[in-house]
């Protein structure tokens, strides 16, 4: 027998507004606030790997809803904290390699431009879809960025506005960072290839990327299917990193999220020992549940 709404707990409230309201995640832009809500965790612990005061607020209740519904095993989101420690690494080493540039496209809720101690005079573009801008922007209003940042509506699927958006966010640029964190994995493996044209500009550096095995889009597509189906995992070649290899690209630098995770302690008890066994060939991860963070040059 069920209890009745009062006496549930502030978490299994939410849970149960949004399983009368449907999806929890009815967009890909959702997950942003998924991510926003476990930066927000981390940064509460007195070990935290990162500080993100605005993390919370750009989450909102629908961010702390999707952490509700999702897998216990899943909650913890140590996948997303790894993550998010590696790039902020890798973009301060491109800043002390001469970086003069960093492109965040699908950029959703991040915050790095404010939390980051960044060159005040380092142009940061972000680039998204409208609505989820404006709101970003409105949410983020009272406060001040760290460098000097640019925001970009676009719609980075259509080849004239994103090929517009390119010519604008790179003019002027010698050598630029790209990042596309937390994207791929959403997109059909042509939309893919066409974005890999698209970044092949002189300008361009480097592209930070997270790239997902078939075996970890099989796993959470089956594992959390109900709160993926507006955002189901797509683009998980079965040839990994090779297939930008394929495209041209040199893969400088590899970071599992599992191993990473595991350094950091942020690992669960229960795959620890999983994070000892060796990881996956990146250029052929297998049926294993693989991500990893990548750099690419060329």
């Amino acid at each position: 027998m069920s209890r009745p709404v009062g006496k549930l707990s502030p978490a299994e409230c939410i849970t149960q507004t949004m399983a009368d309201a449907g999806h929890v995640i009815t967009h890909v832009s959702d997950t942003a606030r998924w991510t926003a809500l476990h930066r927000a965790t981390e940064s509460k612990r007195p070990d935290a790997l990162f500080s993100d005061p605005l993390a919370e607020r750009l989450a909102g209740e629908r961010g702390r809803a999707i952490v509700a519904r999702s897998p216990r095993t899943t909650r913890n989101g140590w996948w997303l904290v790894a993550r998010t420690k590696i790039i902020d690494d890798i973009i301060f080493e491109a800043i002390a390699d001469g970086c003069d540039r960093v492109l965040n496209l699908a950029a959703g809720l991040d915050t790095r431009p404010y939390r980051l101690s960044l060159p005040p005079d380092l142009p940061g573009v972000e680039a998204d879809l409208p609505p989820l801008l404006a709101e970003k922007s409105r949410l983020l209003a009272d406060q001040t960025p760290r460098c000097r940042l640019i925001r970009s509506a676009v719609d980075l699927a259509d080849p004239r506005p994103r090929n517009d958006f390119f010519n604008q966010a790179l003019d002027g640029a010698a050598k630029a960072l790209v990042l596309t964190e937390g994207l791929l994995m959403y997109l059909d493996e042509r939309d893919v290839v066409a974005l890999s044209e698209a970044i092949k500009r002189p300008e361009v550096a480097w592209w930070v990327l997270e790239l997902a095995g078939p075996g970890l889009k099989k796993m959470l597509n089956k594992k959390i299917a109900g709160m993926l189906q507006n955002a189901p995992f797509k683009f998980a070649p079965e040839n990994g990193l090779a297939f930008f290899e394929d495209l041209g690209w040199r893969i400088a630098e590899t970071e599992p999220l599992l191993a990473a995770a595991h350094r950091f302690r942020r690992l669960p008890m229960s795959m620890r020992l999983v994070a000892r066994l060796p990881q996956p060939d990146p250029r052929h991860p297998g049926g294993r549940p693989w991500s990893a963070v990548a750099v690419l040059t060329r």
